[in-house]
């Protein structure tokens, strides 16, 4: 299916830049959403497109995504030279010195209690369940088939994380996190800029926490939303099976102009 005529044009533009920052969301971007979490993998297609800008001059990748740095190394895949921030970018991998994510005493403490928390509240509804992350932890209600039900699961949880002094509460499909470190995609994106010093900037996500990413977004940059829902990206495209159209022609435009 053909790009949108606006889109291609803004990616024709931000091709044609000397120095480009790539950031991906995984799950629902690169990924699609599946129950089993632990089963998602890179759309192939989306796979050899990322590959394929990697080895561009010029060329920054970066995935920014929720996922603990170590889960998302390990189901994205990246190519080697790609920077990872995890966990909301309270993780991050900038090579090798990149310091681990270290909780002080206090921090710890909230940790636990937003897992306490939350394995609470998953224990009393069938088909909710906790992922503990290095920053706090999340509960899905994706296995739970009323829709109605998994929201007011996740209502449950919302009540309980408020009793939580240092949980920072984040949104997403069918979960809810909270984590003891605050930290956004929009501040990792903005971290990826300073670092690489790009002239422009290419984010795509589909979630909620992926709107902190494209509300920094600036004049020059391409911000696409993956799928339905109200968003602050520029352009849409219908699906995760699509992004590989619209890395493949950032990839394209690049090897006309070298």
């Amino acid at each position: 299916m053909p790009l949108a005529p606006d889109l291609d044009a803004a990616l024709r533009e931000f091709s044609g830049r000397d120095s480009l920052l790539v950031c991906l969301d995984f799950d629902g971007c690169v990924a699609e959403l599946v129950a089993d979490a632990d089963s998602a993998r890179p759309i192939p297609a989306n796979a050899q497109a990322i590959n394929r800008l990697a080895e561009l001059r010029g060329v920054t990748l970066a995935y920014v995504s929720g996922r603990p740095l170590d889960t998302l190394r390990s189901l994205a895949e990246p190519p080697t030279d790609a920077l990872l921030f995890g966990s909301h970018g309270a993780e991050r991998w900038l090579g090798p010195d990149s310091p681990g994510l270290e909780l002080n005493n206090d921090q710890a403490a909230g940790r636990r209690e937003v897992l306490r928390s939350l394995e609470a509240v998953a224990a009393e509804h069938d088909g909710a369940w906790v992922e503990h992350k290095p920053a706090g932890g999340a509960i899905h209600v994706r296995h739970i088939p009323d829709l109605a039900y998994g929201e007011e699961v996740l209502d449950e949880a919302r009540s309980a994380l408020a009793m939580v002094d240092q949980a920072h509460v984040k949104e997403g499909k069918q979960i809810v996190e909270a984590v003891v470190v605050q930290s956004s995609k929009g501040e990792a994106i903005e971290e990826l800029r300073e670092l690489s010093s790009p002239e422009a900037v290419f984010f795509a996500g589909d979630d909620v926490t992926d709107e902190h990413g494209f509300a920094v977004l600036r004049a020059g940059d391409v911000g696409v939303k993956v799928g339905p829902g109200e968003t602050k990206a520029g352009f849409r495209i219908s699906e995760p099976s699509a992004l590989a159209e619209v890395l493949n022609r950032i990839a394209e435009l690049r090897e006309q102009a070298a």
